[in-house]
């Protein structure tokens, strides 16, 4: 009986004994993040140096080496791709070990719109048809043709293109536009009146979640088999920014040159395949007028109709007909996903910690260095990478470290893992992103507001998150936001697709987006430095508890 008792002690000693180890653990590694190391780091990765990273460029591969010998030093073991060595010379060599690097190398198309573009609508009645036949870059441009291609199709007018299922809302209910092309408004029910109820009922919760809409209706439409969107502002005529003449060069708030700043390439995965994907198709004013004249559509008097009712008027415009012929010139290039891994006590329940390294690149010498869009998270990857190795403690779930590319073409790094992951998707527990988490909104007279999105259907995430942050009194004013389908246009939205709980971390949208302007020492180190240390304590505490997160 005495020594029943004493090995009982001793196993609650030792359990308990383990358990402040982990306290202790979790606390050395959050000390690891360091407001000068996350400045030392996001510094050079903004550099000039780096040439922007743009996808496949000199800039993205010295920035990805870069990551990968972090990786390497923090410990990771490399998650890329799998590749074999060799020895001997010629014929006689013979494969002798099989290992991964920290790459994932990913086959791109580059594209750029040719000029052999045309289009024409079409006028059928029961007397015949007409075809008016409009030029390129006078009545409309297009973008996000993956191949050449001509085709006839019917055009469906679908309001706002909008899909918000969880206020009941769907403009593609009861139409089908599979095959078609789409016209749509921009923005949402109510833009036109900031009183409206539409207006607050629709309006996505930020900034960053309002500029990243026409991403997500985008995606709607290929879903709903769209093969082409025409987007239109009631009444806005964006062939005024056309002309070809005036001042006989190219100006904007940081651009002066004779290239046309906008005329950008495209990327998109190449499979064996032809991938699903949209046209984007700009129209003149008086395009738009022809393409409406006889539907009965008149789209200043539908857009205060939808306010007032919120409910779609989506409709096949009868009788019209669009002719597109596409010209693309493409070429392959190859850009890499930068994957490391930090093994656990159980290899297949996996945690992934990423975010987007890559960005714009160069124009005509403005080289668009993206500090806070996404150095800034990037660094937080590596940083959350460095706190696991610091903290001395082996986490009893697998968490895969990566930095994705092509996010800024179309989130290509992250679909293409999930895709082809580290393990099968089913193993992969939660997905932490972190995008843009360096810079506050003009109101931020704190300069401490985030946000954090996560899954609704997980709860448990967001209490984690505030268990962690009333323990340890960091300086954030968090709003969280929780979505029952987390989607948009950042690297979180391939594994919401999938049914993997997320969570995203943000800090504000800024003027300075997408501009050269977006530089080191514009960014929020202090916020940024809390901002990481909420992500790795809630990473370490789903990665140290036990089996799969629970809903609720």
């Amino acid at each position: 009986m005495k020594k029943s008792v004493l090995f009982i002690l001793g196993f609650i000693l030792l359990q308990l004994h383990a358990v402040n180890l982990g306290a202790q653990g979790k606390e050395k590694g959050m000390d690891a993040i360091t407001k000068a190391s996350v400045e030392a780091q996001l510094s050079f990765l903004s550099s000039d140096w780096m040439e922007g990273r743009y996808t496949g460029t000199k800039g993205e591969y010295m920035s990805g080496d870069y990551i990968a010998s972090m990786f390497k030093l923090y410990g990771l073991k490399p998650g890329g791709d799998e590749v074999s060595a060799f020895q001997g010379r010629g014929r006689r060599q013979v494969a002798v070990q099989r290992g991964r690097t920290y790459f994932q190398t990913i086959p791109f198309i580059e594209s750029t719109m040719g000029d052999g573009m045309e289009m024409a609508i079409i006028n059928e009645s029961k007397d015949g048809s007409d075809r008016n036949i409009f030029n390129y870059r006078t009545d409309f441009m297009v973008s996000g043709a993956e191949v050449s291609t001509e085709k006839t199709v019917p055009v469906v007018f679908v309001g706002y293109g909008l899909v918000a299922d969880s206020l009941g809302y769907n403009d593609y209910k009861g139409v089908d536009v599979k095959g078609k092309i789409v016209l749509r408004m921009a923005g949402y029910p109510g833009r036109i009146d900031s009183n409206s109820l539409a207006f607050k009922r629709f309006r996505p919760g930020n900034r960053m979640a309002e500029y990243r809409l026409r991403a997500a209706k985008n995606n709607s439409a290929m879903e709903a088999g769209a093969i082409g969107v025409i987007e239109v502002v009631p009444g806005a005529d964006p062939s005024k920014d056309w002309a070809s003449n005036v001042p006989f060069r190219y100006n904007s708030t940081f651009y002066e040159g004779e290239k046309n700043p906008n005329q950008r390439k495209s990327l998109r995965i190449m499979t064996d395949s032809l991938g699903r994907s949209v046209i984007n198709i700009t129209l003149s004013l008086r395009a738009v007028n022809a393409l409406l004249s006889g539907t009965g559509i008149n789209l200043g008097q539908v857009e205060s109709r939808i306010a007032q009712t919120q409910k779609p008027e989506s409709k096949i415009l009868a009788g019209k007909k669009l002719y597109v012929k596409t010209s693309v010139e493409s070429r392959i290039v190859a850009g890499r996903n930068v994957v490391g891994v930090l093994e656990g006590e159980d290899l297949n329940d996996i945690i992934v910690v990423g975010g987007h390294y890559d960005h714009l690149g160069m124009l005509d010498g403005f080289i668009f260095n993206g500090a806070d869009d996404n150095a800034s998270g990037t660094v937080g990857v590596m940083e959350i990478a460095k706190a696991f190795t610091a903290s001395g403690v082996k986490p009893k779930k697998t968490i895969v470290f990566a930095a994705w590319t092509g996010e800024e073409e179309g989130l290509w790094g992250s679909k293409y893992f999930v895709d082809h992951p580290y393990r099968p998707l089913s193993n992969i527990v939660m997905n932490l992103n972190f995008d843009m988490i360096s810079r506050d909104e003009d109101d931020d007279t704190q300069k401490n507001k985030c946000t954090m999105t996560y899954t609704k259907a997980y709860g448990s995430l967001k209490e984690i998150a505030q268990n962690n942050f009333g323990e340890f009194k960091l300086n954030l004013q968090i709003h969280y936001n929780d979505p029952e389908k987390p989607s948009g246009g950042s690297d979180f939205a391939p594994f919401a697709a999938k049914n993997i709980p997320i969570i995203y971390w943000e800090a504000a949208m800024h003027k300075d987006y997408h501009t050269p302007f977006d530089s080191f020492e514009k960014t929020n180190t202090e916020k940024m430095t809390n901002i990481i240390k909420m992500g790795y304590l809630t990473v370490w505490d789903i990665a140290n508890q036990d089996g799969m997160l629970m809903k609720k």
